[in-house]
C-alpha cells in the first residue's frame, strides 16, 4: 500500500456517447470534464458508428482541458485509467487506444476499469458533499444499460443479487418519453413533466418477476398499447395529459425499484444503501430513497449530480483505489463490449 505521497491519475471515460477526462489526486477530484454528443438527439438514440466518430473529435481537447484545469503537468501523472467495458465497441476503443499511448509516452502504468464498478465506486471520491459508504452496503445501480442490486463488501467484492431480464430502467423511461413524442434523452424531460402531474392518474400494472430481479418490457409494452388506445379516442390526448402520464409512468417505475430494494434489505439485513449510474440523477429515486431513512431506518448515499451520469471522475477513483493495490496490465489488455460488475 503506497501512503504519504500525492498520487495523479488521469482517467479516460469513452464507453457510450460521451468523453469525458478527470484528474484525480489521492481521492480528491481536481478537473471532470465531459463533452455530450448532441448529434443522436434527432435519431432518438445513440448511433455507435457516430458516436465513435465524435470521441475521436473530442478526446484530445477533453483531455487537454483536464490536465489543464487540474493546474498540473501530464509529467505528474503516475498513472492512466480507461475504461475497458461494458459499452459500445467502437466508442471503447477509442479510449483505450489513447491511454495506451499516453501511457507508453510517459512511461507510466496502465489501468483498466469496469464502467459500472466506476458507478458504484464514485461514493468514494474525496467530496465533502457527500458521504462514504461502509462495508458491507447495497447499491441500487440503475443506468440506460443496467438494473441491478449489487452487494459490495470491499472495493472489489461485489455481488449481483438481483438484475434485469431483459429492458434496463433507463431504457424504460427514454422508450416511454419516445412514444409520448418527446425527444431524446427522454428520461430527464418525464422527471420534469411528473413534477407538476398526478403520480395516479394512470395505472399500469407492475411486473411479477421473481426474487430480486427486474423485468421492464411487459411495462414498456402496456404504456405503448394505452397511449395508444386513448389517443385513438382522443388524438389529443397526450397533449392534454403530459403531465400525469409521465408522474404516472414515473411512479410505477420508482415503485418497481424500491420494492425490490426493500426486499433486499430485509433479506441482508443491510441498511445502508446507496444509488449509483444515470438514473440515479432522477429527482423522484432520491425523494424517494431519502424518505426512507425516516420510514426505515436506513442510512442512504446519494452521488452528487456530476458522478451519477457518465463521467471520468468515477474511472479515476477506481484507478487510484487499482494504483494502491498495484493493479497494473500490460498494452495487451482489450476492450469488451459486455462486462459484469463482479469482473475486474
Amino acid at each position: 500500500m503506497i501512503k504519504n505521497k500525492s498520487i495523479y491519475i488521469l482517467g479516460i471515460e469513452s464507453s457510450c456517447d460521451d468523453t469525458s477526462a478527470a484528474v484525480i489526486c489521492n481521492g480528491k477530484i481536481l478537473s471532470n470534464v465531459v463533452a455530450t454528443q448532441e448529434i443522436h438527439a434527432k435519431y432518438g438514440g445513440v448511433v455507435p458508428e457516430l458516436a465513435s466518430r465524435a470521441h475521436q473529435q473530442n478526446i484530445v481537447p477533453v483531455i487537454q482541458q483536464a490536465i489543464q484545469q487540474a493546474n498540473i503537468d501530464k509529467k505528474d501523472l503516475n498513472a492512466i485509467a480507461f475504461t475497458r467495458g461494458p459499452g459500445l465497441m467502437g466508442s471503447l476503443l477509442v479510449g483505450s487506444s489513447f491511454a495506451k499511448s499516453i501511457s507508453l509516452a510517459l512511461n507510466i502504468p496502465l489501468i483498466a476499469i469496469n464502467h459500472m464498478q466506476g458507478h458504484v465506486l464514485a461514493h468514494f471520491i474525496d467530496d465533502e458533499k457527500q458521504q462514504k459508504p461502509p462495508f458491507p452496503f447495497l447499491c441500487l445501480t440503475i443506468s440506460g444499460g443496467h438494473t441491478q442490486i449489487v452487494k459490495i463488501s470491499s472495493y472489489f467484492n461485489m455481488e449481483i443479487l438481483g438484475e434485469t431480464l431483459d429492458d434496463a430502467v433507463g431504457e424504460a423511461f427514454d422508450k416511454s418519453a419516445k412514444i409520448l413524442g418527446l425527444p431524446y434523452p427522454g428520461g430527464p424531460l418525464i422527471d420534469k413533466h411528473a413534477k407538476t402531474g398526478n403520480p395516479k392518474a394512470f395505472k399500469f400494472t407492475k411486473p411479477k418477476v421473481d426474487a430480486l430481479n427486474f423485468s421492464f418490457s411487459g411495462l414498456k409494452t402496456a404504456i405503448l398499447y394505452f397511449i395508444q388506445k386513448k389517443t385513438k379516442e382522443n388524438p389529443h390526448f397526450i397533449k392534454e395529459n403530459l403531465d400525469d402520464i409521465c408522474a404516472s409512468i414515473q411512479y410505477t417505475i420508482v415503485e418497481i425499484l424500491f420494492d425490490k430494494l426493500k426486499k433486499a434489505v430485509n433479506e441482508t439485513g443491510i441498511k445502508h444503501v446507496a444509488i449509483a449510474g444515470g438514473v440515479s440523477a432522477n429527482s423522484e429515486i432520491r425523494l424517494v430513497l431519502k424518505s426512507y431513512e425516516e420510514k426505515l431506518g436506513w442510512t442512504t448515499y446519494i452521488p452528487k449530480f456530476e458522478y451519477t451520469t457518465d463521467n471520468a471522475g468515477m474511472i479515476a477513483i477506481v484507478g487510484y483505489l487499482k494504483y494502491l493495490e498495484n493493479t497494473f496490465l500490460n498494452q495487451k489488455t482489450i476492450t469488451t463490449a459486455r462486462l459484469k460488475v463482479t469482473e475486474n
